[in-house]
């Protein structure tokens, strides 16, 4: 048995730096169809919807086993099921290169979806490495691992036009093999953070009926189901709506996704300064802001003058509108890591269940929201339908945390034990 090391520790570190690439690794698999789902969408001749469910497949399974993973992860630590998890979706992504009709994809991409389940391994484990009061901070750079979905887009369009989509899935299991051999190689295991083994499935599946963890996966599906979310809609965005090539969208994308990811840190780091009710608070006004302004549609609008009719444009240029998205980018990874900081300030011997469940929602708003997305599209016609949609759901977490916290908090003042109702 290892023994516990101290904060600074070379092992405590060493496990936070080996996971945060294990994790940026399997976001950037789970991401896959954001890119290659492009020249898939023309070769297979798919509608937006089912665009959209092909993008959304993946992340259905990794939402759906991060529940189960938390719990795994406080019985059996972090170790052994991290490694288990990125070593199953190996043969997945590899046979993703020989698939050739829709339901191909769709079945492969359940167990490729696998690896979006290790936020949920990773979070626990790191979190008991530190002492409480840098919690938020180790779990926000692990959760920097988020910025996969941005080395995707460096990555991905570069393989497809050099050497055709099927290069994509090869390289990525070759990459995911090496990662699991590192991570063995540099990871440890302290028998002392897991859960007692009496602990069963059910009892802790209880935090489900608790209204406060509701509250938290209600907050997590905006920040993080709606990076992910928009994450594998922006490429094909930007090349609908701009008519740009695909690195060149895929480029702009990473725009939304880089900051969305490697500045997950900080917000752990403003976390644990300012409290998690303060950050996630401004987090949710400024997306509020960005979103109204991303929903108007390219608007053409003719009004009579005295010297006659005259044709006006309203609408976001491919500038302005990649501005916004930058800001809704540092923004959601603010949140991302101060919604974990609820959790592990209020549920310090349960983060992995809680996490879980949490990550569970988050997951589930990234397989549902794509999905909607491309309905909308094919219903209504307008591509900016998408941010509409998330405008109105950041609608819902203002009014439910205005009634359940903000009466109760000051949030312009210092409190760095800020507590949810």
């Amino acid at each position: 048995m290892t023994p516990s090391p101290t904060p600074h520790s070379r092992q405590a570190w060493s496990v936070l730096v080996v996971s945060t690439l294990a994790f940026t690794v399997c976001f950037m698999v789970w991401m896959m169809f954001g890119v290659i789902g492009i020249p898939l969408k023309k070769e297979l001749g798919l509608n937006a919807t089912q665009f959209g469910l092909l993008t959304a497949t993946p992340v259905l399974t990794g939402s759906l086993v991060r529940v189960p993973l938390g719990i795994w992860t406080d019985k059996y630590g972090g170790r052994i099921v991290f490694t288990l998890l990125m070593a199953v979706t190996v043969p997945a992504i590899w046979l993703m290169a020989y698939a050739t009709e829709f339901w191909h994809f769709l079945v492969i991409g359940l167990f490729v979806g696998l690896a979006g389940g290790s936020f949920s391994v990773g979070t626990p484990y790191v979190a008991r490495w530190f002492p409480k009061q840098r919690q938020g901070m180790a779990m926000g750079i692990f959760g920097a691992g988020n910025s996969g979905a941005a080395v995707n887009k460096f990555v991905a369009p570069a393989l497809v036009v050099a050497f055709g989509w099927t290069m994509v899935p090869q390289v990525y299991a070759a990459v995911m093999l090496g990662t699991v051999i590192l991570f063995w190689l540099f990871s440890h295991h302290d028998a002392s953070h897991l859960v007692p083994s009496h602990t069963r499935f059910v009892d802790q599946l209880k935090a489900l009926k608790d209204p406060t963890v509701l509250k938290y996966c209600q907050y997590y599906s905006i920040v993080f189901g709606g990076y992910v979310a928009l994450s594998l809609w922006m490429v094909q965005y930007y090349v609908g709506e701009y008519g740009l090539d695909i690195r060149v969208a895929a480029l702009l994308a990473a725009c939304f996704s880089l900051p969305g990811g490697v500045l997950r840190a900080i917000g752990g780091w403003l976390s644990d300064k300012y409290g998690a009710h303060t950050v996630t608070w401004w987090v949710m006004w400024v997306s509020w802001i960005c979103l109204f302004l991303l929903s108007y549609p390219q608007t053409d609008f003719t009004i009579q003058t005295v010297e006659g009719p005259k044709t006006f444009h309203i609408g976001l240029d491919v500038y302005t509108f990649t501005a916004l998205m930058f800001v809704l980018g540092i923004a959601w990874a603010f949140g991302k890591a101060s919604v974990f900081k609820y959790i592990s300030d209020e549920y310090p011997k349960n983060i992995g269940t809680i996490s879980g469940i949490v990550g569970l929602a988050g997951g589930m708003g990234g397989f549902i929201l794509p999905i909607l997305f491309g309905a909308l599209l094919d219903v209504t016609g307008i591509r900016s339908s998408a941010f509409m949609l998330m405008y109105g759901v950041v609608w819902v977490s203002l009014i439910w945390m205005y009634l359940t916290e903000v009466r109760r908090h000051d949030v312009l003042k210092h409190n760095p034990d800020a507590r949810s109702a």
